[in-house]
């Protein structure tokens, strides 16, 4: 559940919420595992990068990101390493992000977000009352972070998983190697394919 603010509504995560975010892992990854790695590089002065992030519809969908007030969310309960890290120490203020409908009979991408506010502790991992509780978090080491995302566009057309997969300029992205994470980089090539058969489809 995320903390509740006077700055905007925030969205009750239920139960269901643990298939949209990915599994736990065992015990942590280092960054991203190597093949990810260029996503924690410095970046250039003004540099941009890219993001995809997953929810169940039925659970929060990117309608009800837009219902929300100023369109922004906590993007909380993340509860995998590597997509913390992903999170934690790849996502910046300004980045924007793909918001994907998963599970759901015709999974893709829907809608445009963009980060609003960098990596902080979720307030889950100190909650008993929590799903997301963990008792090896302490304020002074939290061990989970949420970022704060805010919608920008709704895509012209969705852009299915189906399509994704038949392009060859897309066959190594991340949705598709490491599909699992409810969070993953998207290189700006990508990106640019993918918001042209938005417009296209």
């Amino acid at each position: 559940m995320a903390k509740k603010s006077k700055a905007r509504k925030t969205v009750r995560r239920t139960p269901k919420a643990v298939k949209r975010r990915a599994a736990k892992t065992a015990k942590p990854a280092k960054k991203s595992g190597g093949a990810w790695d260029a996503v924690f590089a410095p970046r250039q002065l003004g540099e941009r990068r890219y993001w995809l992030v997953k929810s169940e519809p039925d659970t929060f969908s990117f309608n009800d990101l837009l219902r929300i007030h100023n369109k922004t969310t906590h993007w909380d309960n993340i509860r995998n390493f590597v997509a913390r890290n992903f999170m934690r120490d790849g996502m910046k203020l300004g980045d924007r992000v793909f918001f994907y409908h998963s599970s759901t009979g015709d999974p893709g991408i829907v809608g445009i977000c963009e980060v609003v506010r960098e990596a902080y502790p979720d307030p889950g991992q100190f909650d008993p009352a929590s799903d997301y509780y963990d008792g090896k978090a302490t304020k002074e080491k939290p061990i989970w972070y949420m970022v704060d995302i805010r919608a920008v566009a709704q895509m012209t057309h969705p852009v299915p998983l189906t399509a994704i997969k038949t392009r060859k300029e897309l066959k190594h992205m991340a949705l598709l190697r490491i599909g699992r994470l409810s969070v993953t980089p998207v290189t700006f090539a990508e990106w640019e394919v993918i918001t042209h058969m938005a417009d296209s489809l």
